[in-house]
């Protein structure tokens, strides 16, 4: 697949690439685990279909020290036995905040969200959705392909 576009051709479109980057970079200074982060951002762009975003996350997630195992098993959390309750409960958050025009986010889910994370971290997880999802439908809609991403590419972007 070639790309329709590349963003970074846009005077604008870079520019606010680069700011998008910079303000999901403050998740990083979040206590929000990174492979965490990883996982979730994974998942996010495993239902919206964004190759690019799989890659990515897939990668980074790996440098983070994520298993095969637990990667490869994202897309199937719900049937697995390999995540713990708190990772459990960011996942259906990313899964109900990615779907939001099927039901939104169930109350259940927000109760467990709250149960595991502290207020900081609550916030830093639906930034990180809500950012995420905008990172998926940018890379879709300009058919951003995956597969040559190389981990820390993005450090450049600072």
């Amino acid at each position: 697949m070639e790309p329709r576009f590349h963003l970074f051709d846009s005077p604008t479109a870079a520019k606010i690439v680069k700011r998008f980057y910079n303000v999901s970079s403050v998740l990083e200074q979040s206590t929000l685990p990174r492979a965490l982060r990883e996982l979730v951002e994974l998942r996010v762009g495993q239902l919206n279909g964004c190759g690019f975003c799989v890659d990515i996350h897939t990668k980074e997630a790996a440098a983070a020290g994520e298993t095969t195992l637990r990667l490869n098993l994202v897309a199937a959390w719900r049937h697995s036995t390999v995540f713990t309750e708190a990772e459990r409960a960011a996942l259906a958050l990313a899964e109900e905040g990615t779907r939001l025009g099927d039901l939104g986010v169930s109350d259940e889910t927000w109760a467990e969200v709250r149960k595991h994370y502290d207020d900081d971290q609550v916030g830093a997880l639906v930034c990180l959705v809500s950012l995420i999802n905008a990172a998926t439908r940018m890379n879709v809609i300009v058919h951003n392909p995956g597969g040559s991403y190389e981990p820390g590419a993005f450090a450049s972007l600072n």
